[in-house]
C-alpha cells in the first residue's frame, strides 16, 4: 500500500484526499491517504501532495511546523495552485522573506491571472484528454532549465500543469485545482 500524504495546513485538504482514495479505487492501486501537520506526519511517506491555498501562508506554517527539510526528502511532490508555487525554482511577485521549496524547474508567477474575482473555469487539453480546470487566483506557469520538464496541460496554449523526474524524484505541478473535477492526475501521481 501506497502512503501518500496532503499537506494539511490550509487549502483543499479534504478534497484532495477524496480525489486521492477515488483516483486510488480507479486504478486498482491500494493507497493510505495521511493528513500531513508534523515532521512526523511526514515520515515514510511515498509522495506528498500540496494543495492550493495562500503560498505566502502556507510557507509561514511550513516554517513554524519545521516541514521543509521533511518535505524535501519526499521524493514524489505534487502541487497544485498555491502548491506549484512552492515547487518552484523562481517566484515572481513572492514576499522577501518567503521560503519556498525550489525543486522544479518551473517560474511561476503569483496571481497572474487576476484577484478571487477573476478565477475561471475553462477547458483543458491534457495528456489525458479534454477536463474542465477551475482556476481560483491562479498563477501562470512558464518551463525553464534543460528542457526536461514535460507539460501536462493547456490553456490558450500556456502550460498550466508539468511533470518533471530528477533522479529518482518525481514533481507534478499544475496551477489550476484538479481535486475540484477529475481524479486523472491524482491518477498519474499514484502511478509514478
Amino acid at each position: 500500500m501506497k502512503r501518500i500524504g496532503v499537506l494539511a495546513l490550509q487549502g483543499g485538504v479534504e478534497e484532495h484526499i477524496n480525489a486521492l482514495l477515488n483516483a486510488s479505487d480507479r486504478i486498482g492501486t491500494p493507497v493510505q491517504a495521511v493528513e500531513v501537520r508534523t515532521q512526523e506526519d511526514a515520515e515514510n511517506l511515498d509522495g506528498i501532495i500540496l494543495p492550493g491555498g495562500e503560498s505566502t501562508a502556507i510557507s509561514k506554517m511550513m516554517s513554524r511546523a519545521n516541514l521543509f527539510s521533511s518535505v524535501m526528502q519526499i521524493r514524489k511532490i505534487m502541487g497544485t495552485c498555491a502548491g506549484a508555487i512552492m515547487l518552484a525554482k523562481r517566484v515572481e511577485g513572492a514576499m522577501l522573506d518567503q521560503r519556498f521549496l525550489s525543486l522544479m524547474d518551473i517560474s511561476i508567477s503569483r496571481n497572474a491571472y487576476g484577484s478571487q474575482l477573476e478565477s475561471f473555469e475553462a477547458l483543458l487539453d491534457t495528456e489525458f484528454g479534454r477536463i474542465k480546470g477551475v482556476f481560483i487566483r491562479a498563477p501562470r506557469m512558464l518551463l525553464i532549465g534543460s528542457g526536461n520538464v514535460r507539460p501536462l496541460a493547456f490553456h490558450c496554449e500556456e502550460p498550466v500543469a508539468a511533470y518533471q523526474q530528477s533522479g529518482g524524484r518525481h514533481y507534478l505541478a499544475l496551477t489550476f485545482h484538479p481535486e475540484l473535477t477529475t481524479t486523472k492526475f491524482h491518477e498519474f501521481f499514484i502511478r509514478l
